[in-house]
């Protein structure tokens, strides 16, 4: 058994958007999301297939051609290789993020 401490708001040191690992094993893969109210997601597609579990903050996400808002106790399914971001952060974000096969890092587009 391993005990991770996980889910905390931790920004990057000037503000932005910060991912942290918190686990990688070949199977899979866990880390903590948080953005800032107002910051940007960056990000790009991944190789893996994600889910975001939201334990904190307001957003809107877009995947696959759909929006929604998302708060509190929103789970988002994201196929690999999927365009996807959460925007329109009006409160500070915090989601769980689990990748299966563990993330690679390797973005696809």
């Amino acid at each position: 058994m391993e005990i991770i401490n996980s889910g905390r708001f931790e920004p990057a040191p000037d503000g932005s958007a910060n991912f942290t690992e918190h686990l990688s094993v070949p199977a899979l893969s866990f880390g903590t999301y948080s953005i800032p109210a107002g910051a940007v997601d960056g990000q790009s597609p991944h190789a893996e297939d994600e889910i975001y579990v939201v334990t904190s903050g307001r957003a809107s996400f877009t995947s696959g051609g759909v929006t929604i808002e998302v708060g509190p106790g929103t789970t988002l399914f994201v196929p690999a290789r999927e365009e996807h971001r959460f925007h329109d952060v009006t409160e500070d974000l915090v989601t769980l993020v689990f990748f299966g096969p563990a993330y690679s890092g390797v973005p696809t587009s």
